[in-house]
């Protein structure tokens, strides 16, 4: 594996990681103003929930597939 490519799979692996930490963290925000709406707590409802763990989804399809897309991007930008 070539330097462009080593570069541009880091690049994606680090995309795909950074989806799934934001995930994480978008749902505990959701978590915390649900348990800690005034004056007393909201019930967590299964579509937002859903809807934040698309991203994950997403995340977790790129780390799968990074080293395809990544040979794609050096193809793409001939590196």
């Amino acid at each position: 594996m070539y330097a462009p490519e080593r570069g541009a799979l880091t690049l994606v692996r680090l995309i795909g990681v950074m989806l799934v930490v934001a995930t994480i963290l978008a749902l505990g925000l959701y978590w915390a103003e649900c348990a800690f709406h005034k004056p007393h707590p909201l019930p967590v409802q299964l579509l937002p929930t859903l809807w934040r763990l698309l991203w994950a989804v997403l995340g977790i399809v790129i780390l799968a597939k990074a080293r395809a897309i990544a040979q794609w991007i050096t193809e793409r930008l001939d590196l």
